[in-house]
């Protein structure tokens, strides 16, 4: 009942009852946020690591530079600039631009089909410039495009993987691909082609300079050099072909067969070509007339380790540009045979005796002997011989460098064999003696490129009657030097040996050639 019915006339009075206090309400409070320049810091870290993965997985373009297969790849980092590897001489590193990003170019292997199509059609050559510069585009572009590819992806996956959130994930891309077109900007902007006159080298290729010249003068003649080293590659692949390829000669059991070749100066293909011929002529025994090196240092020894697996051996007499070091490196030397001061030696039933040139000019602090000094040699080995013939061994084949040096042997030896002046010759002396002088087998080394018309390179087969040792016939050998394509292999008789002459291998007279082969842009044919 209310209270005023109850008789209750004083202020009403609320009773609360206990435990049914009303709560207070909950005060809320935020987490404290990160500073935003940390956020930034780890974005860009994510961003950095994520487009470094990216570029290690998938950044790499396989392309096809001129007869080359290279590999291109962009690389973090602070100075930028392009780098050339070329396994195993070592690397070219060119200043081409200023950028966070370095280009690596690797050099893989030579293309074997577009290398022989440039061997087979060196009219191509003259467009091979222009081929090289649209593969480095091509490439370069496919390259660019896919680095933006594996840069974007990487830096994407990399942010959905650390913040779990599509949004992050998205602006850690579009962060990543606004720094690579920054980088590429900065690139186009800083981009010196003139950085590939001014390559830095590293590995093997430090001493190229001293190999190719003033630096001065590749820069003014570089279409010269451009060319010329074009020519090279073109000529020394085509002599390989041409040498594999030469007419065997099938000569009598009883014929002695003798590769000469002289004057090599320290031209590595020269070692092919002596094997190749080796073979194909299944040469007895090869005679070197000197001059294999060209300065005749202890660091050019190892250039003639080649020697001893040549297939034949090797008989060989000091030139003027070969030292007595060579000398003693070579008397080391499986199956080589080194004369000097008349020493004689029989090798594949020929006696053989030869005397080392008396002058040595790299040598700047002594004085040359000049023709003195050859005409006292000849007399020297002029003696020797006389000495064996008085012995009961007389010599078959004299070896001297100089050719004035060898006409002192006139009248004590059927033949004598010389170097030195780079160009083939036969003459028969004035008492009998036939002096056979050699061209380069070398095509005169580094001196090829002095003159307007290059040397070639020459050797000569020399056939000799096993019973009576005397000459038969010889095949000149000339291969087209530098710039040159040509091969031509000539048979040449001794008079007496002609149809119809009688025999007098004591009387002999001069050699007309019978029969010649050329082979302008191929292989030879047998003569």
């Amino acid at each position: 009942m209310p209270a005023r019915a109850l008789g209750h006339t004083g202020p009403m009075v609320s009773v609360r009852t206990p435990g049914r206090r009303k709560p207070k309400p909950p005060v809320l409070e935020l987490a404290p946020r990160p500073h935003p320049w940390r956020r930034a810091l780890g974005l860009v870290t994510v961003v950095l690591a994520g487009a470094w993965l990216g570029l290690l997985v998938v950044g790499n373009v396989r392309a096809q530079v001129g007869p080359m297969n290279t590999t291109m790849t962009l690389r973090p980092s602070l100075s930028g600039g392009t780098k050339i590897n070329v396994s195993p001489l070592g690397a070219l590193h060119l200043d081409s631009h200023v950028a966070p990003v370095r280009l690596d170019v690797n050099v893989d292997q030579l293309d074997p089909a577009r290398a022989q199509a440039l061997v087979d059609h060196p009219e191509r050559l003259s467009g091979l410039q222009d081929e090289v510069a649209r593969d480095v585009e091509h490439g370069t572009l496919d390259l660019a495009v896919r680095s933006c590819v594996a840069v974007v992806a990487g830096a994407t996956a990399l942010g959905l993987a650390v913040y779990r959130r599509p949004g992050r994930a998205a602006a850690a891309g579009g962060l990543a691909l606004a720094l690579l077109a920054a980088s590429g900007g900065t690139a186009y902007a800083t981009w010196n082609p003139k950085s590939v006159l001014e390559p830095r080298f590293s590995g093997l290729l430090s001493s190229a300079p001293s190999l190719v010249g003033n630096a001065r003068s590749i820069v003014t003649e570089f279409d010269v050099y451009q060319k010329e080293l074009a020519r090279l590659v073109t000529n020394v692949t085509k002599l390989y072909d041409v040498t594999s390829t030469l007419p065997a000669y099938q000569p009598d059991p009883t014929t002695v067969r003798v590769l000469h070749v002289s004057d090599i100066h320290l031209n590595p293909a020269s070692w092919k070509i002596i094997a190749s011929l080796v073979e194909q002529y299944k040469v007895d025994v090869i005679v070197d007339s000197g001059d294999t090196m060209d300065h005749g240092t202890a660091a050019e020894n190892g250039f003639l380790d080649p020697v001893a697996n040549l297939g034949a051996p090797y008989v060989w007499v000091r030139g003027n540009h070969d030292s007595v070091l060579t000398q003693r490196y070579l008397e080391g030397v499986r199956g080589v045979h080194v004369l000097d001061r008349g020493r004689a030696v029989t090798v594949a039933g020929l006696r053989f005796a030869g005397i080392g040139d008396p002058q040595y000019t790299p040598d700047r602090s002594t004085v040359p002997g000049g023709g003195d000094a050859e005409e006292r040699a000849g007399a020297e080995l002029a003696a020797a011989l006389r000495a064996q013939r008085a012995a009961g061994t007389p010599v078959d084949v004299a070896i001297a460098h100089e050719p004035s040096a060898a006409r002192g042997v006139d009248g004590e030896v059927p033949l004598v064999l010389a170097g030195h002046l780079h160009h083939e010759q036969t003459e028969v002396l004035e008492k009998g003696t036939r002096l056979r002088v050699e061209g380069s087998t070398g095509g005169s080394g580094l001196r090829a490129v002095e003159g307007k018309y290059p040397d070639p390179i020459e050797a000569s087969i020399l056939y000799f009657d096993r019973d009576t040792r005397r000459l038969q016939a010889w095949d000149e050998i000339k291969l087209g030097g530098l710039g040159l394509t040509t091969a031509e292999v000539s048979r040449h008789l001794p008079k007496e040996n002609q149809p119809g002459a009688a025999p007098t291998p004591t009387d002999p007279a001069t050699a007309t050639p019978t029969t010649t082969t050329r082979a302008p842009t191929g292989p030879a044919t047998a003569p």
